[in-house]
């Protein structure tokens, strides 16, 4: 099996990479935009592709194009703004004997707009209280402090606490921003595996203990089943197939309250993965049609994330530079 992972040089398509790296009858190809990504020199050279930016008109077609000329027989996109536009392409990959790794396109619109996200949420689960931040808002009425997020785009950017009135003077009233409750309590990462049947079969719950530009550095998982119930059921409401990353903050009572959805493999997967559950491993099972677990139990271990070094010759990192995709 031919596996074509997008975003070489985020920690998800990495962690999957590693994840899988003791399954001998698959070929992982690793692409990305950018020729320094770190991931393109964990596989050979003839299984490396620099392509187009994910929010490119050309992305989808020059992706399924090193699709077919490598006989990449599943894609898993990791990088946020390429879902969507590879999901609506789905039928030509399928076509081209593709199989996508992404939840339906109608589950990533929902998933990144956060606005829309809380809206179709809000009879399903307990939310905090949110609103459109707009030129009809009416600031008296609202108890600070607040939470001002866009309604798209992914990690911690742009997203600011306000603690006074004055606070939201310098945020667009476009609606192009979410008002949501401040939650002062611990955040915890949930990782779900949804089947094709839409049954989530795991769930694994992490804490984030430190966080850095949106990824937990130190986190640890542990048992509770509030929390991964809740994510489950946020999960399979919303449609998602194969991995997502459900993120929740406990509020003033001790409650866990939806924060957002990642339809992804998360860069922390690899706690998951030491747990456990092999979710990149699970994923590539439930393509070949193996019967999977029901349902699955982890081991409570922490993580410290460090760095880690990859030698190479530099006339190989120099070659690789001047090399436009896979097989060229």
């Amino acid at each position: 099996m031919n596996i074509l992972l997008t975003g070489a040089g985020g920690s998800a398509a990495i962690a999957f990479l590693n994840a899988t790296s003791q399954m001998n009858d698959i070929n992982i190809f690793m692409a990305d935009m950018d020729k320094h990504s770190t991931g393109l020199y964990l596989v050979p050279a003839e299984r490396r592709a620099i392509v187009p930016a994910g929010n490119s008109k050309e992305f989808p077609e020059y992706v399924l194009s090193l699709c077919i000329e490598n006989e990449i027989d599943v894609l898993i996109p990791t990088v946020d703004c390429e879902l969507a536009p590879l999901a609506s392409q789905r039928g030509k990959f399928e076509e081209a004997g593709v199989t996508l790794i992404t939840s339906p396109t109608s589950t990533l619109r929902d998933c990144y707009d956060k606005y829309q996200l809380m809206q179709v949420l809000k009879d399903v689960v307990p939310l905090v209280p949110f609103q459109l931040l707009d030129d009809q808002t009416d600031i008296d009425s609202l108890s600070f402090p607040l939470i001002a997020k866009p309604r798209s785009g992914s990690g911690s950017r742009d997203i600011a606490l306000i603690k006074t009135p004055a606070d939201l003077n310098v945020i667009p009233r476009d609606g192009t921003f979410l008002l949501q409750g401040y939650l002062p309590g611990k955040e915890f990462s949930v990782d779900v595996f949804v089947n094709k049947s839409g049954k989530a079969i795991a769930k694994v719950v992490r804490e984030r203990i430190k966080v850095d530009s949106g990824i937990a550095v130190i986190s640890q998982t542990l048992v509770d089943e509030k929390i991964s119930d809740m994510a489950a059921k946020i999960a399979t409401h919303l449609g998602i197939r194969y991995v997502a990353n459900v993120q929740l903050k406990m509020d003033e009572y001790g409650q866990p309250r939806l924060l957002e959805i990642n339809p992804r493999f998360p860069g922390t997967m690899p706690l998951t993965v030491a747990s456990g559950v092999n979710m990149p491993e699970l994923c590539i099972r439930e393509i070949r049609g193996e019967t999977l677990p029901t349902d699955m139990e982890y081991k409570t271990i922490a993580m410290v994330r460090s760095w880690k070094e990859t030698y190479l010759p530099a006339s190989e990192f120099h070659n690789q530079l001047a090399a436009p995709a896979i097989g060229a």
